[in-house]
Parts: structure tokens; C-alpha cells; sequence
């Protein structure tokens, strides 16, 4: 697992020029917790008074990072913070060994930094239910805290992957009231995706001046139609976290009626789910999903979820077949609200399948031509109301089981 995995043919031409972000430093470090030769630590260092929000799994295995992160984020924002990231062993399943791990990292953290603990933020990725060599993380806090760096985003995203074949990032800038608001995000995350929310650890930051309460709303809001809408492999992980950092540097304040940073808030957190998806393990298709004509928005996401998940529906795609039969088994099999008589599909702009019927219309080579390319439209229509879902998914290869089955190794 040490080893470099093969480039994604879905990955972005290089990693995107960020803007620096005032109030926000960044250090990398070479820990060794599983990897050798590569860095799987990251800490971010924060101003006093930033705002942090946060958003987590819902599996009932949550980790220990987990669980003191959710314990911590509504505390007080007067002083400092920091983020401090782990790769190569997610400190889940750890039991009270992870709990203490935890305490270690970020007491030392808070010693190192001049800060509370309190105000440390601690995540942890890789494999479940290896105890987490807490020592060489913190052996490594006085050296990641003499070269905090705000140019050092980009190297943060490269510490934190795992399985990932390329670092994430996204950026915005807005303007409210004469002045700029810059957002920048960074991102991990290729297997064990699901929605709540996916196995991900996502960092975004921005020198917007927010209330706490305020930066939640928008968070929570914007991950329901982002990280919340994607899945590889319909496995939802014991570690995924969002923290979102305003700290106020610009001295620009928003507020919920500023929809255009909201706006571009979800723009960097849609970009980052994408990459994610883009990053699947063994991935060769970006597959968009749009679910219209349900009773409801939720039946529409069920359906489209259903879609997504379906290991005959990816395998199909992986094989550049345009099997629209198993699109009807999904919707069929999903639980929410159908009508067979009713059901379109669409591959591409091909109508395939039109209420209920195969479409006269209907072009063999024209949908196969359409599944050869890498980003794959579908698109169905349940004949039944207004509710509508988008959610975003990838192929599965043989690369997905090859990537899982040597994952310990």
C-alpha cells in the first residue's frame, strides 16, 4: 500500500492554483504511521476567532477522531485552532486505545500550538482497527509547527490521502460589497463512498467573517446537495469529516442573506465531490444520474441512489454497454414510487425507453457510442409529479477489486 496507485483517467490535468487564505497557515510531515517516503500528516493552524462547522458520518462505528470532533464543534471560538490530519490508519474500531490516541494528539497539538485543546480538531484515514501509533504523530508536532506555511495547501492535500491517485482542491472568490471573500478546499477520498457522507475528509477555509451558528446552516445545507449525492460503492466509512474554517481575516462579514457566497461555497464542495468520484477506486467513467417525474424530491434520490449503486448498473458501464433493462431493475427494486407504464430513460440525448415501451426512436449504436465516452448521462422520468435528485457515481472495474483486496497488504 505504500506504493504510488496509477493515475486516474479521470484525474484533472494538475492540481488548481489556490489562494492563499488569510488566517489560515499549513505544515506537512513525514510520520510514517503506515506509509514510508511519502507525508501522512498535515496540520492547519488557525486564527483566533475563527468559526469552524462541521459535518460527519452517521455510521453507528464512528471513529474515535470522530466522536471528539462532534463533542467539540459548537465550543467557544474565541481562541486559536488547528486541524491536525493523520493518513494510513483511521484510529476506528480502536476502542479506548483510540480514544487516548486521540487525547495525546491533540494535547500536544495544543502545547505545540499555544492554543486549548478544545480547539483541536483531529481526523484520521486508512485501515479500521489497527491501534494508531499516536507517538510518531506527535514526535512530529514541534517540526510541523516551525514551518507553517500559508502557501501550504497544496502539500496538505497531497498528506492526506490514501488510496487517492491524485490530491483534491477547489477554490471561489466572491464579491460582497466591494470586497473579495476567497473560499479554497482540499479533499481525500476514492473508496468506501457513500452518502453520511462518503469515506472522505474534506477541509475548506475562507476569510469571510461568519457566525459559527450561521457557517453550520450553511454547511449542512450545501452537503446535502454534494457530498451527500455521491457513492462509489455504496459503503458508507467510519471516518468522513467536513470542517469548514471562516476565519474572518478579510473583515467581510456574511451572512444567510449572502447567497452568493453560499452559492460558491457549494460550487468548491461540489467540485471536491466530483474529484472524489473522478478518483473512484478503478474508475473509468463519471456517471451523472438525474432522477425526475417522482412523487417527491426523496423518492427521486432513492431512485437515483438505487441507480447509482446497482453493481449490474456500473459493471454495465464499465463495459460501454447500453443496457437500459438495468436501469429498469434498479428504479423497480429502489422502494420509492413507479409506475413500469410511465418510466423514460435517456442515455445521453437518447431516448431509449419511452413510458413504459422501448422508444421507436431507440439507437442501438447511438447509445453504445455515447457509453464509450469517460462522462455518461443518464437521465429518467417516472411520469409521477415534480421531484427531482441529481446524484454522481463512477464504473466498477476489476481495479475496484484489485485496490480492495490488497488494501492491507
Amino acid at each position: 500500500m505504500g506504493g504510488t496507485p496509477p493515475l486516474s483517467p479521470l484525474a484533472p490535468a494538475a492540481f488548481p492554483d489556490l489562494p492563499e487564505i488569510g488566517g489560515v497557515e499549513f505544515a506537512t510531515a513525514e510520520a510514517g504511521v503506515k506509509y514510508k517516503n511519502r507525508t501522512d500528516v498535515m496540520l492547519a493552524k488557525l486564527a483566533p476567532g475563527t468559526a469552524v462547522a462541521g459535518v460527519f458520518t452517521r455510521s453507528a462505528t464512528r471513529s474515535a477522531p470522530v466522536l471528539d470532533c462532534q463533542d467539540k464543534i459548537g465550543g467557544d471560538v474565541a481562541g486559536g485552532a488547528a486541524i491536525i490530519v493523520n493518513s494510513g490508519n483511521s484510529n476506528a474500531f480502536t476502542g479506548k486505545n483510540g480514544r487516548e490516541s486521540v487525547s495525546r494528539i491533540t494535547a500536544a497539538t495544543a502545547q505545540a500550538l499555544g492554543i486549548e485543546e478544545a480547539r483541536v480538531f483531529s481526523s484520521s484515514t486508512g485501515v479500521i482497527g489497527e491501534p494508531l501509533p499516536h507517538d510518531r504523530i506527535t514526535a512530529k508536532l514541534d517540526e510541523l509547527a516551525g514551518k507553517l506555511d500559508r502557501g501550504g495547501i497544496a502539500a496538505a492535500a497531497r498528506a492526506i490521502m490514501t488510496t487517492d491517485t491524485y490530491p483534491k482542491g477547489a477554490s471561489a472568490e466572491v464579491e460582497i460589497d466591494g470586497q473579495t471573500v476567497k473560499i479554497a478546499g482540499i479533499a481525500k477520498g476514492s473508496g468506501m463512498i457513500a452518502p453520511d457522507m462518503a469515506t472522505m475528509l474534506v477541509y475548506i477555509f475562507t476569510d469571510a467573517a461568519i457566525e459559527r451558528s450561521v457557517l453550520q446552516s450553511m454547511v449542512s445545507a450545501n452537503s446535502d446537495l454534494t457530498f451527500n449525492c455521491i457513492t462509489v460503492d455504496s459503503d458508507t466509512s467510519t471516518s468522513d469529516t467536513l470542517l469548514c474554517a471562516a476565519t474572518g481575516a478579510s473583515g467581510v462579514r456574511v451572512t444567510e442573506a449572502n447567497t452568493g457566497f453560499i452559492d460558491a461555497l457549494r460550487d468548491v464542495m461540489l467540485d471536491l465531490a466530483h474529484q472524489v468520484v473522478r478518483d473512484g477506486e478503478g474508475a473509468t467513467k463519471f456517471v451523472q444520474i438525474h432522477v425526475g417525474g417522482a412523487k417527491s424530491d426523496a423518492d427521486a434520490r432513492t431512485h437515483a441512489m438505487s441507480i447509482a449503486n446497482s453493481p449490474l448498473v456500473k459493471t454495465a458501464i464499465a463495459g460501454e454497454d447500453p443496457n437500459w433493462g438495468r436501469i429498469v431493475m434498479a428504479v423497480g427494486k429502489s422502494g420509492a414510487a413507479a409506475d413500469r407504464d410511465l418510466l423514460s430513460i435517456w442515455f445521453g440525448d437518447n431516448l431509449v425507453a419511452d413510458k413504459g415501451w422501448r422508444a421507436e426512436s431507440y439507437s442501438e449504436e447511438a447509445c453504445a457510442a455515447h457509453m464509450k465516452g469517460e462522462n455518461i448521462d443518464i437521465r429518467v422520468d417516472l411520469g409521477l409529479g415534480g421531484g427531482t435528485a441529481t446524484v454522481w457515481t463512477c464504473d466498477l472495474t476489476h481495479g475496484y477489486i484489485s485496490i480492495n483486496a490488497d488494501y492491507r497488504s
